[in-house]
């Protein structure tokens, strides 16, 4: 019978995985978050949008392989332990991470910089496919049955508070060094700081003990030999994939890349709103509603993991499209279509919001343009829209809080690493992943400035429906019965 840990060593499990997965996060979002940025300094020159949209479609790469990182780390992870699959893709994520602070520019070796950026993506996206089933399942595997919700949700935190960190080392650099510089290199900063944060983590890492569960199951032989076919060919752990995945994980991957990227690149890319004063919005919204994947892990435990989610999924659906009108309002911005041109030449695709002056159609301008951070704050506007992208976040934590808890639980602890990972990925990662790049694709086709949130909107409904229909409740399910 495996020892169950005591309450001061599980926190500390906790804070050790957290902190590792939180940086794998930063790794990975921060070339997000850089998107309008530096996306100009990997293409041809000449044409910003068709930059962004190639940049973003590197971006999404990182996200299709992110399942193939699941099957790979998965098994792994259910062979040989938990501990070392989460080692391995830590040392991958921060050094592809670091790279990309050292890689030359288009201007210095022509198309091997796209090329490169585009293998690095890969190899980000592979190590996220492996690092968060393994967190995940070290922490739901070290505390008690009943607050597994509440545990876990520091886990779930970690995506956000890795985003966030993102956006304030972006910040705090940019602020630093001023506009021109950090355009010129210092974006190349955020990149390298990895090697110091992954430095800390793996640290961390290499002093913990594997999961008692697993330790226990390894010991007495009841490690599935072949866990990628048991979990995949047999038709009662293929069900409970395909439930959840269509029932739990891609309604809340679009809502989660919704209410913080999309947010984001609305903001920035459809409203202009000036890039600075974007960052400072959703980092603002960031903060105040992260303490909310706690509250809403620790309610799962009370009321059920899918109540809440399909209570979030529901919302969603109902909710984004005011929400974006009143996004809208709150800048004053007056864009009213997007004209999409495609080059004859060259093919590319260039985007350029339209402002209604005078009864004549004209290149929207830039609002709430930085001048300083006190100036933003004294903005009725901006208080406005950080209230519209945390009403999102509440939504996302709704559906994101109780999601680890709920996957534990769904499958057996002898295959528990590969077969969530591979629904939590398909849907975070593809269907979520892909959100910017399908909404702003759309956007670009219909000219509607809104018509990028029928994407979300229809894979949230049809998650509350399949969900509602199928999903089983696991919140009183005890898993280390399985091997007491």
């Amino acid at each position: 019978m495996p020892q169950r840990p005591d309450q001061p060593r599980i926190w500390s499990v906790i804070a050790a995985s957290s902190v590792g997965t939180m940086i794998e996060w930063y790794d990975f979002y921060i070339f997000g978050s850089l998107a309008a940025i530096i996306s100009p300094l990997f293409y041809p020159q000449g044409n910003d949008t068709f930059a962004l949209i190639a940049y973003l479609s590197t971006f999404a790469v990182g996200f299709v392989v992110r399942p193939f990182g699941a099957l790979v780390f998965g098994r792994i992870g259910d062979r040989v332990g938990r501990k070392y699959a989460f080692l391995v893709t830590l040392i991958i994520m921060g050094g592809a991470t670091a790279v990309v602070g050292i890689l030359p520019t288009y201007e210095t070796i022509g198309m091997a910089a796209p090329i490169a950026l585009l293998v690095i993506r890969i190899l980000q996206g592979l190590a996220l496919g492996g690092e968060y089933g393994g967190a995940a399942v070290y922490v739901a595997e070290h505390v008690p049955d009943g607050k597994r919700g509440f545990y876990t949700s520091f886990i779930q935190i970690t995506a956000t508070l890795g985003l966030f960190l993102s956006l304030v080392v972006i910040l705090v650099v940019q602020n630093w060094l001023g506009p021109e510089a950090f355009r010129s290199w210092g974006w190349r900063i955020p990149f390298l700081i990895s090697i110091f944060l992954v430095g800390i983590s793996l640290y961390i890492r290499l002093r913990m003990k594997e999961s008692p569960i697993f330790e226990h199951i390894k010991s007495t032989g009841m490690t599935s030999a072949q866990p990628l076919k048991e979990a995949f060919t047999e038709w009662v752990n293929l069900r409970r994939v395909l439930i959840s995945l269509f029932g739990a994980t891609a309604g809340q991957g679009v809502i989660w890349y919704t209410g913080q990227f999309y947010a984001l690149f609305y903001l920035q890319a459809i409203l202009k709103v000036h890039a600075t004063s974007a960052n400072y919005i959703v980092a603002a919204a960031l903060l105040l509603g992260m303490p909310l994947f706690i509250v809403m892990g620790s309610l799962s435990d009370r009321f059920g993991r899918k109540r809440l989610m399909m209570a979030g999924c529901l919302l969603a659906a109902v909710s984004y499209i005011p929400i974006y009108q009143a996004m809208q309002q709150a800048t004053g911005s007056n864009v009213v279509t997007v004209i999409s041109q495609r080059n004859a030449v060259t093919g590319a695709v260039s985007l350029t919001p339209q402002s209604m002056v005078n009864g004549a159609l004209t290149p929207a301008p830039e609002v709430l343009t930085y001048r300083t951070l006190a100036e933003l704050a004294s903005t009725p506007a901006t208080w406005k829209l950080i209230g519209l992208v945390f009403i999102q976040l509440v939504l996302v934590t709704m559906v994101y809080g109780p999601i680890a808890a709920y996957l534990v639980e769904a499958f057996p602890a002898r295959i528990r690493y590969t077969a969530l990972s591979l629904p939590y990925h398909i849907g975070n990662g593809v269907f979520g992943g892909l959100l910017p790049l399908i909404g702003l694709s759309i956007v670009a086709r219909t000219g509607n400035i809104y018509a990028g949130l029928y994407y979300p909107i229809g894979v949230a409904a049809i998650t509350f429906v399949v969900g509602s229909l199928l999903l089983k409740e696991t919140h009183q399910h005890k898993i280390w019965d399985e091997v007491d």
